[in-house]
């Protein structure tokens, strides 16, 4: 029995190192791709020439100008999304018991992007202005942030409502998502209709998911908020574990669920809301990246959530490099590339799901 129990410890940890090790890996790919973004574009740059940037030895100064005013806040803004988008809809899946549950998938980043376009056009928070970050800028972003948050917690409030309500299952919670998704995104072709032209192309630009329109200021933003919830998401690993075996257990052992699934949807809303508020609709990051995830190392969150986390800000970051390739000099909005990676993955899942 003890030789049994040792064994038993022995495959345990070594587990456990895997899952260690993989997140350690997925860091160090982090790293270089973010070396790699800020080398490659329409203008190279030499990945010699950005190292001596990034240790101040002193460059050339148009390769300064390219890798701190341009590439540097676009490959953190990838990173803070793709880290945000994918954490929140790990914590979306567990919170929900939701395998199919994501900000995009569940109408709560359509739902953002309709306050965002309600405070473009009503508030006038969206103005057109030439600059080398992009030609639409959100000249009031807290009100915009604001106002979109406000619609996605409605959306995250009648998700809440349906899953708790008795009999339903993860189909009829993805329904309810693709009909409030449906319903806003109406509700941003009403106002797109009546707009003016100054308005309409703020909104059409503006829903385009694209990393490169953030700025230094508006990067501040993303980074606090951002950091703050994640922070809080991932300090509730062991309490979205007890709520994966279901609401009595995690009551038995002490979780508090209903106060749980409310923070956790208020923190995944919140994020969802300034990423979209500030850079538009970014799809299917949310949903694949978990999931990608899970087949590698499992279901725990105490590990699943900030390999996650790391695993999204790698994916989005070489996908917005890729968008930046494939038609240079001409630069590709990054939510164009998740969307053609997205819906064939979104597929297999339903389908996968309908199977089981």
């Amino acid at each position: 029995m003890h030789l049994a129990n040792g064994h038993i410890s022995h495959a345990y940890m070594r587990y456990i190192r895997f899952k260690i090790g993989f997140i350690g890996a997925a860091l160090v790919a982090l790293a270089g791709m973010v070396a790699v973004s800020l080398s490659v574009g329409a203008a190279g740059v030499p990945l010699s020439d950005v190292a001596k940037s990034l240790a101040g030895l002193g460059v050339s100064p148009r390769f300064e100008i390219i890798v701190w005013e341009i590439r540097m806040p676009q490959s953190l803004a990838a990173i803070v999304a793709g880290a945000g988008l994918s954490l929140a809809g790990a914590a979306m899946q567990s919170i929900l018991r939701n395998p199919l549950g994501s900000p995009f998938t569940l109408g709560i980043s359509q739902a953002a992007a309709f306050g965002a376009a309600f405070s473009v056009m009503i508030l006038g928070s969206g103005v057109m202005q030439s600059t080398h970050i992009g030609s639409v800028t959100i000249s009031h972003p807290y009100v915009t942030t604001l106002t979109a948050y406000g619609f996605s917690m409605l959306a995250a409030g009648a998700i809440i409502f349906v899953s708790r309500t008795r009999g339903a299952t993860p189909e009829i919670m993805v329904l309810t998502g693709v009909a409030l998704g449906a319903l806003a995104t109406a509700g941003t072709m009403f106002l797109q209709y009546f707009a003016d032209d100054v308005q309409l192309a703020a909104m059409v630009f503006w829903t385009f998911g694209d990393v490169a329109r953030a700025s230094w200021m508006e990067l501040g933003v993303l980074a606090t908020v951002t950091g703050v919830c994640c922070l809080y998401l991932l300090s509730r690993a062991w309490d979205y574990n007890a709520i994966d075996a279901g609401d009595e257990t995690a009551q038995g052992l002490g979780v508090r669920v209903g106060r749980v699934r409310m923070a956790g949807m208020l923190a995944a809303s919140l994020v969802t809301a300034v990423i979209v508020s500030f850079l538009g609709i970014i799809g299917f990051v949310g949903l694949l990246v978990p999931h990608m995830v899970r087949r590698i190392i499992g279901g725990d969150n105490r590990f699943l959530l900030p390999a996650a986390t790391i695993c999204g800000a790698l994916l989005l970051l070489a996908s917005d490099t890729a968008a930046r390739l494939l038609l240079a000099p001409h630069v590709l909005p990054v939510s164009v590339l998740t969307a053609f990676m997205g819906a064939p993955a979104f597929v297999y899942l339903i389908v996968r799901a309908g199977r089981r």
